[in-house]
C-alpha cells in the first residue's frame, strides 16, 4: 500500500502567487508532488528530475491527461511496517536500470551498450523537495555502498532471508523496489514517499527531445569504455553522447565519485535548459518530452498526473540555484567484507548531518552569503592545488607580503614567506613556472590580472610570482569543476556553464 498522506499543512502564499493546496473529494489534501533527478547515477536520475521540471512549465492538465497511464506502476510500499517518522517536504528515491535492451542494435554499438541487460540498479540516489517546494536537494548513494538489507523474501527463489550484509545496488536484485526503500530507509532513517525508476531509453530520448544539453569541461574526457571523447571546452550533448558523459568511469583513479560529479553537473544543466529555454512552454514540445520520459519510468502506485502538476505549479520559478547536490560523505574505501567483496563505508558523523538535514528539511549546506564585487574567474586547477612563492620585484617595502596574503585568501598555497627578486625594478608581474605545470600557471595568472607568463625549464611544482611596479590586485578564481570529495555539497549554479 502506497506511504500514507502527511497530515496536512496548509502554507501562505507567497509573492509568488502558489495558492495553499486544494482538498479533493477524499477531504484529504492531495500528496506533495515529485521532483526526479540524475542517471546511471544521472543516466535515469536526470530523467525523472525531467519530469518535474516539464510540469514546472505549467501546462494545463489537458495536456498530461492520459499520460500517467505510460507510466509502469509498482507495490514499492506493500506491507511496510516500522517505518521512520515523516518529516516535513517530499522525499523521493530515484532508482536507475540499464534498460539496454529497448535501445536499438546500431546504437548498442555506437554508445558501447554491449552486452545483455542486467536490470539491476547502478543508480540510487534520494532527493528531497522542501515542503515550500523552494529547494531540491539530491543525495547520491555510491552503488557499492557497504548495507545490511532487513530480513526479506528474495523475489527471485521466494526463500526467506535474515537480514545481511551486502552492497547497496544489490538489495534491488535480491528484493527488488521494495526491499530497496527499506534498506536505504534502515541505513539513512529518512523515510521515503515515492519510488521512480527510470532507465537508458527515457534519458536518450528525453535529451534528444529538449535538443541537447550544454556541458562544459576543463580538460579532455576520453573514455575507452563507454566511447567518450570530448575535448576540453563547452559542448552540447544529444541523448547518446550524453549517455557516455554520465556514464564513463575510467577517465581517472575517482571513477564512482568522479562520475557522480559529471552526473550532478549535468543534471543542473538539465534543470537550466529546460527552465531558462521557453521550450517547455509550447504544450506541443511539453507533451513530446513528458512521453519520452514517462515511457520509461516506472513508479509508485500514488505518483500520478495530479502530483506532477501540483508540483510544476509550485516549481514555476525553479532553477539551478534552488537545486544542491552531495554524495553521501564516505569513512572508509576499500572496506572488505566476506562473501561481498570491496565496498565503500560511510563515515557514521558526517552522513548522519546529511541525513539528519533530510529529515528536518533544512539545506545540506549553511547558507553563503552573495559575495560582493565581480564574480571568481573559474579556472582548471583547484588554487588549493598551486604552491606559490612571491617575490618583491620592486623596492616598495611589503608589496611583496601584500600579494601573499592576497593570493592566500583566494585559495593559493602559499609559502607565506616573501621575499625579495633579484631584479627589483619590475613593471610587469611575471608568473615564472616549469611549462609541466602550465595549467597551474594559467589558473595563476587568472588572479593576477595583466600579469605576464614566463616559462622556467626545470623550475619544478613551486610556481613563482614576482611582483611588479604595475601591481593593482588579486582577483578571485575558482576551480571550474567544484570539489569532487563525498559530502562537498554544490549548488546547480556553482556547476552550469557561463553561470557564477
Amino acid at each position: 500500500m502506497p506511504t500514507p498522506p502527511r497530515s496536512p499543512r496548509v502554507p501562505a502564499a507567497t509573492s509568488r502567487g502558489v495558492p495553499p493546496p486544494q482538498r479533493g473529494a477524499s477531504g484529504r489534501p492531495p500528496r506533495p508532488p515529485v521532483r526526479r533527478k540524475r542517471p546511471r547515477w544521472a543516466v535515469r536520475a536526470v530523467t525523472a528530475l525531467s519530469v518535474v521540471v516539464l510540469a514546472s512549465a505549467g501546462i494545463g492538465h489537458a495536456v498530461l491527461s492520459g499520460l500517467g497511464s505510460d507510466i509502469t506502476r509498482v507495490d514499492a510500499f506493500k506491507d511496510m511496517k516500522n517505518r521512520p517518522r515523516a518529516g516535513d517536504g517530499m522525499n523521493v528515491l530515484l532508482v536507475g536500470t540499464d534498460g539496454r535492451d529497448r535501445i536499438s542494435e546500431e546504437e548498442r554499438r555506437k554508445y558501447r551498450l554491449g552486452g545483455a541487460p542486467c536490470h539491476c540498479t547502478d543508480t540510487i540516489m534520494i532527493v528531497h523537495l522542501s515542503e515550500d517546494r523552494e529547494r531540491a536537494s539530491v543525495v547520491s548513494l555510491p552503488r557499492d555502498s557497504y548495507a545490511e538489507t532487513p530480513d526479506h523474501t528474495d523475489r527471485t527463489t521466494g526463500e526467506q532471508h535474515k537480514g545481511h550484509p551486502v552492497k547497496l545496488n544489490a538489495a534491488y536484485a535480491e528484493g527488488g523496489p521494495q526491499l530497496t526503500i527499506r534498506t536505504v530507509e534502515k541505513m539513512t532513517r529518512v523515510k521515503i514517499d515515492h519510488y521512480l525508476e527510470v532507465d537508458f531509453t527515457s534519458f536518450m530520448r528525453t535529451v534528444d527531445v529538449l535538443g541537447g544539453v550544454q556541458v562544459c569541461t576543463a580538460e579532455p574526457l576520453k573514455d575507452s569504455h563507454t566511447g567518450l571523447d570530448l575535448p576540453a571546452g563547452t559542448h552540447t550533448l544529444m541523448g547518446g553522447q550524453a549517455l557516455q558523459y554520465v556514464r564513463a568511469r575510467h577517465l581517472d583513479g575517482a571513477s564512482d565519485l568522479s562520475r557522480m560529479k559529471r552526473q550532478q553537473r549535468f543534471l543542473a544543466a538539465l534543470i537550466d535548459r529546460a527552465t531558462s529555454s521557453g521550450l517547455l512552454l509550447n504544450p506541443l514540445k511539453f507533451r513530446d518530452v513528458t512521453q519520452a520520459v514517462l515511457g520509461s519510468v516506472r513508479a509508485d502506485k500514488g505518483f500520478g498526473t495530479d502530483e506532477m502538476l501540483a508540483l510544476g505549479r509550485a516549481m514555476r520559478n525553479f532553477s539551478p540555484s534552488s537545486s544542491e547536490f552531495t554524495t553521501v560523505p564516505i569513512g572508509q574505501m576499500g572496506y572488505a567484507v566476506k562473501g561481498v567483496g570491496s565496498t565503500l563505508k560511510w563515515d557514521p558523523a558526517e552522513s548522519e548531518r546529511i541525513f539528519d538535514a533530510l529529515r528536518e528539511d533544512e539545506p545540506l549546506a549553511r547558507p553563503r552569503p552573495k559575495p560582493k564585487g565581480p564574480a571568481p574567474v573559474r579556472v582548471p586547477v583547484d588554487p588549493r592545488q598551486i604552491r606559490v612563492q612571491v617575490e618583491n620585484g620592486t623596492r616598495t617595502p611589503g608589496l611583496g607580503k601584500r600579494v601573499d596574503d592576497a593570493l592566500a585568501a583566494t585559495g593559493f598555497r602559499t609559502t607565506k614567506v616573501p621575499r625579495n627578486a633579484t631584479d627589483r625594478a619590475v613593471e610587469r608581474t611575471v608568473v615564472a613556472f616549469d611549462p609541466r605545470w602550465d595549467r597551474s600557471a594559467k589558473s595563476l595568472a587568472a588572479a593576477l590580472p595583466g600579469s605576464e607568463l614566463r616559462p622556467v625549464k626545470g623550475q619544478g611544482p613551486t610556481l613563482k610570482v614576482i611582483a611588479g611596479a604595475g601591481f593593482e590586485k588579486v582577483a578571485r578564481v575558482r576551480p571550474a569543476d567544484p570539489p569532487q570529495e563525498s559530502g562537498t555539497v554544490v549548488r546547480g549554479d556553482e556547476v552550469v556553464c557561463g553561470k557564477q
